[in-house]
């Protein structure tokens, strides 16, 4: 059977002007989709078999082309959005029509020159489409432990959450809303720390460091801000954490733990309007 939005082996049944004409092997050729001439490698002749992917053009007719798509029907890719309409955005796959990703399949609204990580689908209309929608396609057998490095794309923000991420473009992973203090926006690629394993597979992320390293990074950040300041800041350990998160991009529990390790160090005095460099 011929399937849209697949690699498959057709057999060489006809030649004409535009092109060959492919057929499902063995099969008595009624069914033809044309190879464009352009795409046509040297030597093939009536009878040869070809490795092709197939879609429809601009004119909503089926073709072939030996090119290499990104993406197939069932598999992640991340790819450009080249131009937005009425309809949705379009997004570049490397062929002469344009992959179209409906608004109704978009986990965020999407510009020119955006990123995003996609999976292709046949509409009810039997045209290719892809979707923002991938949650249900990645994988939860990843080979990654605590504490392992981990570079992913955000694919899906809900802001009760946290940031969803696909590891690797394939495996299943989250940023706690806990976790992010920093923006964040769909099509981000983020390296981050794997914080647990859950039981079904999935990973848990942090894009800081474990604690005790994370602090000297921590503390050099409130060190500069204090420079940058004139050496006094209006924070201290029963500060507000939202007002914490705003001004140095940290919980207050790091918050806490850096101050200590700078006034251990005699860096810093600590008192209840705030914290001044020595």
């Amino acid at each position: 059977m011929i399937e849209l939005g697949k690699y498959q082996t057709l057999e060489v049944t006809r030649k004409s002007d535009f092109g060959l004409y492919l057929s499902e092997v063995g099969s008595d050729g009624k069914h033809s989709i044309l190879l464009p001439r352009k795409e046509v490698p040297e030597g093939t002749n009536i009878g040869d078999q070809l490795t092709v992917f197939l879609y429809r053009d601009s004119e909503d007719r089926e073709i072939a082309t030996t090119n290499t798509v990104p993406i197939t029907i069932g598999k992640l890719a991340v790819l450009e959005v080249k131009e937005v309409n009425h309809v949705g955005a379009f997004l570049d796959w490397g062929l002469m029509k344009d992959l179209l990703l409906p608004y109704k399949e978009q986990t965020t609204q999407v510009k020119e020159g955006d990123r995003v990580l996609v999976t292709l689908y046949l509409d009810k209309s039997n045209r290719l489409c892809a979707t923002m929608k991938v949650y249900d396609l990645l994988s939860t057998d990843s080979p990654y432990h605590k504490d392992d490095a981990v570079t992913g794309v955000v694919y899906e923000i809900i802001d009760s959450f946290g940031a969803f991420v696909a590891v690797d473009n394939q495996y299943s992973a989250m940023i706690p809303k806990n976790e992010i203090f920093t923006p964040i926006k769909v099509g981000d690629i983020i390296h981050a720390r794997v914080k647990n394993v859950r039981d079904d597979g999935k990973l848990t992320l942090s894009l800081r460091e474990k604690s005790h390293v994370q602090m000297d990074a921590d503390a050099m950040i409130i060190e500069e801000k204090l420079k940058e300041a004139g050496g006094f800041l209006p924070y201290h350990d029963k500060s507000d954490p939202n007002q914490i998160k705003l001004e140095f991009n940290m919980s207050k529990n790091a918050f806490k733990r850096a101050i200590g390790r700078l006034y251990k160090a005699g860096t810093i005095t600590i008192t209840d309007k705030g914290i001044r460099l020595v």
